[in-house]
């Protein structure tokens, strides 16, 4: 499980064009949980594709991005409190 969290510049055309992008990216491998987080579960290889094409998205003088390794034993380290549905990304399914 990685937790995945950016903060993109929206002052401009280009950086909300970004923003998009980086949300669309990540919708690709993980599950929204807040505006700007996505919990994913991803193998080494598919954490490596995303990382290089988020990299490529983000202005690093405008942007940034956070990636929080959770591990194998993820649902021991998660809580949920609140409105929106919990749910088990080990189970659903993403199209890559």
């Amino acid at each position: 499980m990685v937790l995945i969290t950016y903060d993109v510049e929206t002052m401009t055309a280009a950086g909300r064009r970004r923003l998009r992008n980086v949300a669309k990216q990540c919708l690709n491998y993980g599950q929204r949980v807040q505006n700007s987080v996505f919990e994913c579960v991803l193998d080494p290889a598919q954490f490596a594709i995303l990382k290089h094409r988020l990299l490529e998205i983000i202005d690093p003088e405008k942007d940034s991005l956070r990636f929080y390794h959770l591990g194998s034993k993820w649902n021991n380290k998660v809580e949920h409190i609140g409105i929106k549905p919990s749910f088990n990304p080990e189970e659903d399914t993403f199209i890559i």
